[in-house]
């Protein structure tokens, strides 16, 4: 019910005045490439953004929904389309880190293929755990891990997602390793650690937060630069010295990878707009999310920054997506 109401909400996008933004026009219809299944983070922020995005920039911008392979079939279209910022790829920018490392081929470059345009959202996540589990606390959990390596089942999001990736770095600088079992997206893994399938999980705040407020797990931790105001006794990553602190969903944007860079600052520029607007905010706090338009530059020293410390966890745990 809630995924349905969320999606309902981001169809019926706000309105906002043109305003020209500088640098290039676009002389026919923009469309946002989403990697994932309609229905996701991606696909909802897509959607939402997509008629005041269209107002901004004179044109029609189209969702098209083009999945498989970890992302790399979305991510390789736009990698390939025409240069001129009218293709855009839409996903959780994780995919773009983890991915050179977990297949032993990709049919692109991220680097030269594909231009950074703006971050668009940062939502944290929340580390929780079943209620029968024997830990009270972060510290508790450090320590249990630690003294029983492999007891404890971790419900990821699926094999070499960022779920996955940060609680093995996380067990691993605990001292100890994790049962890990691969889910098909965060909510079932919530719905395995309230059932007791599971014992721990890591979700996005919106996914997670019912459940730990409804007392249905308890949450433990939780990444990103603060603590959550609804949750306020639960700590942060980065105050207990864990890897991985800024760990999250980062949906950003990005075009081909030899768009001018007329095109790529209109679109910047459009987009900065589109994410200031009140009801666009509204919605992506529902998402669990704030805004984060800090520009192609910083966008790429963000992918940069995250392939550097993912693809070291998945080299030194031997993970990989190839058959």
């Amino acid at each position: 019910m809630q995924r349905r109401h969320l999606l309902a909400a981001a169809l019926a996008a706000p309105s906002v005045v043109r305003a020209q933004a500088p640098g290039a026009t676009f002389d026919r219809p923009l469309r946002i490439i989403v990697p994932n299944a309609p229905g996701g983070t991606s696909d909802i922020l897509a959607r939402l953004i997509s008629t005041p995005l269209g107002k901004l920039v004179g044109q029609n911008v189209v969702v098209e929904n083009r999945t498989g392979a970890g992302g790399n079939i979305g991510a390789d279209y736009v990698a390939k389309s025409a240069p001129d910022g009218t293709t855009m790829l839409l996903l959780d920018v994780s995919v773009l880190a983890t991915n050179p490392f977990l297949f032993s081929r990709l049919p692109f470059d991220v680097e030269k293929d594909l231009a950074t345009v703006t971050m668009l959202i940062y939502a944290p996540y929340i580390l929780a755990a079943r209620n029968g589990l024997p830990v009270q606390d972060a510290a508790g959990l450090a320590a249990y891990v630690k003294a029983n390596p492999g007891k404890l089942n971790f419900a990821n999001a699926g094999a070499g997602t960022l779920t996955h990736l940060v609680s093995v770095a996380l067990a691993a600088a605990w001292g100890g390793e994790m049962t890990q079992v691969p889910y098909r997206g965060g909510a079932p893994g919530l719905l395995a650690v309230t059932s007791g399938e599971a014992d721990l999980t890591m979700a996005g705040a919106t996914q997670s937060m019912p459940y730990v407020t409804q007392g249905q797990m308890r949450g433990i931790a939780v990444s990103g630069p603060h603590r959550l105001a609804s949750l306020p006794a639960l700590p942060t990553f980065a105050e207990l010295g864990w890897p991985h602190p800024n760990a999250g969903t980062w949906q950003g944007v990005l075009v081909q990878g030899n768009t001018p860079p007329a095109a790529v600052a209109t679109l910047d520029n459009a987009l900065r707009q589109v994410m200031q607007e009140p009801a666009v905010r509204q919605r992506v706090a529902e998402l669990g999310g704030e805004p984060r338009t800090e520009g192609a530059q910083a966008f790429r020293n963000q992918l940069r920054a995250d392939t550097t410390s993912l693809g070291q966890v998945i080299r030194e745990h031997k993970i990989t997506l190839d058959q």
